[in-house]
């Protein structure tokens, strides 16, 4: 197991500088001046070439390139041109919002869609299996922002029940903090909660098909052991790669949401960043942001030894 995690280790690294050179190289060719955000629509030609020269984008991009990544490898992402502030520093300061709403729908959607995926097996063609498969069918259709704007109208204007927008850091409570939490993880969680609820009924549906399922019946155990010891504890490797998978999905979907609930989070952060053409600041967030994708993938690939022993690296 450990010369696995050494090899997954070392594969990280080229994968982030292949996503750090992409991101490089897209954000310098697309059109747009970083130097003409920041100087205004009433700047003249020369100090808008000040600004330039003052940030380093006079130079090549291959000498922008080797700068960065200079800087980068001892573990300085630069300096953001809009927040005039270190993006390390920012990035410390947006982490515990984005931290917050991704662990709360995390949890939320696991413990929604892991029983509603394992009843909908137990009851194959029933009207329980039926209504979960509308839902994951409405859950991946819906845009997250669509479903965003109808519970703030319906939960926030019209009963009142939960706040509008904004957010609320641990230290000022945990209730506030999580009646603030809430809208924004349910509104986030419910594309995850389709998408695991789906893999969750096809894995245990298989599973309860094979005959270590038929002689535990046969025994006379109770149908939630059977179910739960059983059937989910065998099917619990694809269930568990598809909520590691879907961690990309809450990447994207924490950008939306952070936008439309105010949340002064990462993604927030990121939106903020691109309207104001901010290189640095977007460079150092989709590197995070990868680098966190890149860890949980490798939790899952480790967490099959412990779900399914037969699995050995």
């Amino acid at each position: 197991m450990f010369a696995f995690l050494a090899r997954r280790l070392a594969a990280t690294i080229p994968v982030l500088v292949v996503v750090a050179v992409l991101v490089f190289l897209m954000l310098r060719l697309t059109p747009g001046d970083p130097a003409a955000v920041l100087a205004g629509d009433a700047a003249s030609p020369e100090q808008i070439a000040q600004i330039r020269e003052g940030l380093g984008l006079d130079k090549s991009i291959p000498e922008q390139f080797v700068i960065w990544a200079n800087r980068m490898l001892h573990g300085d992402l630069g300096r953001s041109y809009y927040y005039k502030t270190e993006v390390t520093t920012l990035v410390a300061q947006r982490l515990e919002p984005t931290l917050s709403l991704t662990v709360v729908t995390i949890i939320v959607a696991v413990l929604v869609a892991v029983p509603l995926g394992v009843l909908a097996a137990w009851r194959f063609g029933g009207w329980l299996d039926r209504m979960l498969m509308g839902f994951s069918v409405m859950g991946f259709s819906v845009p997250v922002f669509v479903l965003a704007y109808l519970l703030i109208w319906g939960v926030s204007l019209k009963l009142g029940w939960l706040p509008v927008q904004g957010y609320k850091r641990i230290a000022d409570g945990l209730g506030p903090w999580f009646i603030h939490l809430m809208l924004p993880a349910i509104t986030l969680s419910v594309v995850y909660i389709a998408l695991i609820a789906r893999v969750t009924r096809a894995a245990v549906l298989e599973t309860l098909g094979e005959d270590y399922i038929r002689t535990a019946r046969a025994k006379g155990l109770p149908e939630s052991k059977v179910l739960m010891r059983h059937a989910l504890a065998n099917a619990a490797v694809p269930i568990a790669t598809v909520i590691g998978i879907g961690i990309a999905l809450l990447i994207g979907g924490v950008v939306v949401t952070e936008s439309v609930y105010a949340i002064p989070g990462l993604g927030r952060l990121t939106v903020d960043a691109v309207l104001a053409r901010d290189f640095p600041t977007i460079q150092g967030v989709i590197l995070f942001f990868s680098l966190v994708y890149v860890v949980i993938n490798l939790l899952v690939d480790l967490s099959y030894v412990f779900f399914d022993p037969r699995i050995r690296y």
